[in-house]
């Protein structure tokens, strides 16, 4: 699966069912070659207004299921 992939899908708690946002970015620790996190961001018209973007970091742990439009996270 390919970055691009995973930035595509939905980003979803299984906890309380809050939609996370999108992958906008992720962290990466070069010197050992593993994703340390991903950051999750919720972009809507009016919080981008406001400046009110909220970033969530989720790291592979996380993740409970990569569906084909969404991925859960237990968070």
């Amino acid at each position: 699966m390919d970055l691009s992939d995973i930035q595509a899908k939905e980003i979803v708690s299984i906890v309380d069912g809050r939609k996370l946002g999108r992958v906008v970015d992720v962290h990466i620790d070069i010197k050992q070659g593993q994703i340390h996190y991903f950051i999750a961001e919720e972009k809507h018209f009016f919080k981008r207004i406001f400046g009110r973007e909220v970033e969530t970091k989720f790291t592979f742990d996380n993740i409970e299921k990569i569906g084909e439009d969404v991925i859960l996270v237990k968070l």
